[in-house]
């Protein structure tokens, strides 16, 4: 009997310590310092730490798992430094390609321009004197015609044939002049180094010296041009 009364009192003093909070909570005004080791060995408590500790070890990795996603998104929508590298090749590609077009239509119009100045001074220098030969025809017909009547006009006098010289003469005078042909050189001109010829200088007490006492041969002008000077004799000057 004394056995089984000692085995009962663990047991009794265990209720007693577990019903202790049941008595303290009817007891409003009682502070609980310290609580109730309950249950049986090797049963532990879960205090109210272990939750906070837990959740917030879940948090972190919750967010880093949203941020995951999002990460792998903005890389992706970011182009690589391959692809950047890729792109500006190709444009430059382009570039070139146009640049090289341009080159190549500049050169062929500056090679079009060559061709058609070339063909324009070629035409030039050929039919320049075109006005001027077709100005002289006329007086090429006049010698003909005198040649011929020179041969069947029996009765030709001198009179008749300087008469169709001196005609001959203004055809070919004003054939000279349409195309800005103009004869000069008289005698009594003042002698003119930049137009004359001095040829020989002579003594004449009837005119003044160093002016134009003979013309041998009459100098023209083109377009204000000496194209021939006159060749003349100079009255020499008096001493």
């Amino acid at each position: 009997m004394s056995a089984m009364m000692r085995r009962a009192a663990p047991l009794l003093v265990r209720s007693t310590r577990c019903a202790a909070p049941s008595r303290l909570a009817a007891r409003p005004n009682a502070t609980l310092r310290r609580p109730a080791r309950c249950g049986a060995p090797g049963v532990r408590s879960l205090s109210s730490k272990a939750p906070e500790s837990e959740a917030t070890g879940e948090e972190p990795a919750a967010e880093a798992a949203a941020a995951e996603p999002e990460a792998a998104a903005a890389a992706d929508a970011e182009p690589s430094a391959l692809e950047v590298a890729e792109a500006a090749a190709a444009k430059a590609k382009e570039e070139t390609k146009e640049l090289k077009d341009q080159l190549l239509r500049a050169i062929a119009e500056a090679e079009n321009t060559r061709t058609i100045a070339r063909r324009d001074v070629r035409n030039a220098k050929d039919f320049a004197a075109t006005s001027f030969a077709k100005s002289i025809l006329d007086v090429s017909d006049s010698l003909s015609y005198a040649l011929k009547s020179a041969d069947d006009d029996a009765e030709l006098t001198v009179d008749k044939l300087r008469e169709g010289v001196e005609l001959t003469k203004n055809q070919l005078v004003k054939a000279f002049a349409s195309n800005g042909l103009v004869e000069y050189g008289a005698a009594d001109d003042a002698f003119d180094p930049a137009l004359h010829e001095a040829l020989f200088e002579y003594d004449d007490p009837d005119k003044d010296e160093k002016t134009v006492g003979q013309v041998v041969k009459t100098g023209f002008k083109l377009h204000d041009r000496v194209i021939r000077a006159a060749q003349v004799g100079v009255v020499k000057a008096r001493s």
